[in-house]
C-alpha cells in the first residue's frame, strides 16, 4: 500500500484551515506553516456571516465615486489611503477597470454557487461531533433608511431572485415583526434567507483541534523565507523554523499573499482592506437576526451570547494603528437603526483589527499557479473569506487530487493578473 500524498498549506488562516480540514479527510498528510499564532488571523473577528447574497464583488459600480466621496469623510465606511505606492496604484487601475455592470454580471453566477457550495458545506460541518461553532440559519437583513438605499437594495434583490436565491422585500412593519424585542427606525429591509451566520471565533478554535487531533502538523511563528524549485516544481519551502517539502503546496496567506507569491516569482495583487469590530451585551433589547446598516455598511451580529458590530474598509498597506475615528463611525450608526441600541465607544484595547485580503476586481483566487505544477493558490477573498471557506478548502482538495470540481472556477484564475 502506498503512502499517503503529503500536502504543505501555507497560511493558518480559515483558507487554510479549511484547505487543511478537506485534504485530511481526503487522505492526505497536511502540515500548515503560519507566521503567526492562528489566533491572529482574520476571521476570529469578522461578522461570522455565510452569504449567497454576497453575489456582486466588491469592484461593482458606483464604488469608485462613492469611494471619492469618502475619502473625504474620517468616519466613512470605505476609504482607500491616497499614495504614490506602484502597487495601490496598479491595483487601483485594475479596480476602476472591472467596476461595471459587465463585470458584475459575467462573475455573479459563479460568485453565487461558490456560496451555494460554501453554505451547503457548513450545514454539513455543524453535524460534525468535534465542531459546534454556532450556526443559525435564519437570514440576513439588508436594512435600509432611505428610499434610495432601499430601491438599490431591492434592484439587487431582483437579481437574487433571478438567480433562483431565497429573498423577501419586506416593509417597516414586516421586519419589525421579525425583532420583536427591539424597536427598529428603518424604512424597510430585505431578508436574504438564504443566508446564515456563525460565531467565528469557535469555528477557528475547533477546526485547530480537529486538525491537530487527526495529525496536521501546524508550525506556528514560521515565516515563509523563499521557495526553491525545479523542473515546474516546488521542491522546498525555506522557513524560520526550517525547510519544509511535501508533494503539493497550497498557497493561501490572506492579505500577505502577494509577498508570499513573488518569493515563488509569481503576481497576485492583493490590498489589504483594515476593518473593525467589538462585542456589546446583548441581555437587554436582544437582536435576533444579524442585520447590514447599508447606508452605513456596519454589520451586526448576534453571536455566542453578544453582539459583534464591525465595519469599514480602509484599503492602505498593513498596519497596527487603530483610527477611532472609524470605529466612532461604526458606534454611531448603531442607534440609527436600532434607537435601543446605545453604544459607547469601547477602549482601544477591546476593539480588534484584521486585513481582508482584496482582490483588484473582487473575486477570490483559486486554482493551480501557472509557474508551479504543484502549486495551488487560495486567496483573495476579501469580505468574503470566512463565508467561502469551506467551498475553497474543498475545492483545494479536489485540485490537489486532480478529481472533479464540486463548481467551475474559471474566473478565480489566479493567474489572471499575470
Amino acid at each position: 500500500m502506498s503512502a499517503p500524498r503529503s500536502a504543505i498549506v501555507i497560511g493558518g488562516g480559515i483558507i487554510g484551515l479549511c484547505s487543511a480540514y478537506y485534504l485530511v479527510k481526503a487522505g492526505w498528510q497536511v502540515t500548515i506553516l503560519d507566521k503567526g499564532n492562528l489566533a491572529d488571523n482574520c476571521s476570529s473577528g469578522n461578522a461570522g456571516m455565510i452569504v449567497p447574497s454576497h453575489f456582486i464583488p466588491l469592484a461593482a459600480p458606483g464604488m469608485v465615486s462613492k469611494g471619492i466621496k469618502w475619502m473625504f469623510n474620517s468616519k466613512s465606511p470605505f476609504y482607500v489611503k491616497p499614495s504614490l505606492n506602484p502597487k495601490l496604484i496598479s491595483w487601483g487601475i485594475q479596480f476602476i477597470k472591472h467596476a461595471n455592470d459587465t463585470h458584475v454580471n459575467k462573475v455573479a453566477p459563479h460568485l453565487r454557487d461558490l456560496h451555494l457550495l460554501s453554505k451547503q458545506l457548513y450545514n454539513q460541518l455543524a453535524k460534525e461531533p468535534a465542531l459546534n461553532f454556532g450556526f443559525e440559519d435564519k437570514g440576513i437583513l439588508m436594512l435600509y433608511k432611505t428610499e434610495k438605499a432601499g430601491a438599490e437594495e431591492i434592484h439587487v434583490a431582483k437579481q437574487a431572485t433571478h438567480l433562483g436565491l431565497d429573498v423577501e422585500v419586506l416593509s417597516r412593519a414586516q421586519v419589525q415583526s421579525l425583532e420583536p424585542h427591539t424597536e427598529l427606525n428603518v424604512k424597510g429591509a430585505v431578508h436574504y434567507r438564504c443566508d446564515a451566520h456563525i460565531y467565528p471565533n469557535a469555528l477557528v478554535k475547533q477546526l485547530t483541534s480537529f486538525l491537530t487531533d487527526n495529525g496536521v502538523k501546524i508550525e506556528t511563528h514560521c515565516k515563509v523565507l523563499s521557495v526553491s524549485a525545479k523542473n515546474n516544481t516546488v521542491q522546498h519551502i525555506e522557513t524560520t523554523s526550517g525547510q519544509f517539502s511535501a508533494d503539493v503546496v497550497v498557497m493561501t496567506g490572506g492579505a500577505w499573499l502577494p509577498e508570499l507569491a513573488r518569493q515563488a516569482g509569481m503576481n497576485v495583487p492583493v490590498m489589504p482592506g483594515k476593518g473593525y469590530s467589538f462585542m456589546v451585551p446583548n441581555s437587554d433589547h436582544q437582536i435576533v437576526h444579524p442585520s447590514l446598516l447599508l447606508e452605513a455598511r456596519v454589520a451586526i451580529t448576534p453571536m455566542n451570547g453578544q453582539v459583534r458590530i464591525g465595519g469599514t474598509m480602509e484599503i492602505a498597506p498593513v498596519n497596527d494603528n487603530i483610527n477611532m475615528n472609524r470605529v466612532q463611525g461604526i458606534v454611531d450608526a448603531v442607534p440609527d437603526y436600532y434607537p435601543e441600541y446605545q453604544v459607547t465607544l469601547p477602549k482601544v484595547e477591546d476593539v480588534w483589527y484584521g486585513f481582508r485580503p482584496c482582490s483588484p476586481d473582487g473575486l477570490p483566487y483559486i486554482g493551480y499557479s501557472r509557474k508551479w505544477d504543484n502549486m495551488i493558490v487560495a486567496g483573495g477573498h476579501g469580505m468574503m473569506g470566512l463565508g467561502l471557506g469551506p467551498a475553497t478548502g474543498k475545492l483545494v482538495a479536489e485540485l490537489a487530487a486532480e478529481s472533479a470540481l464540486s463548481v467551475n472556477i474559471s474566473e478565480f484564475n489566479p493567474n489572471r493578473f499575470n
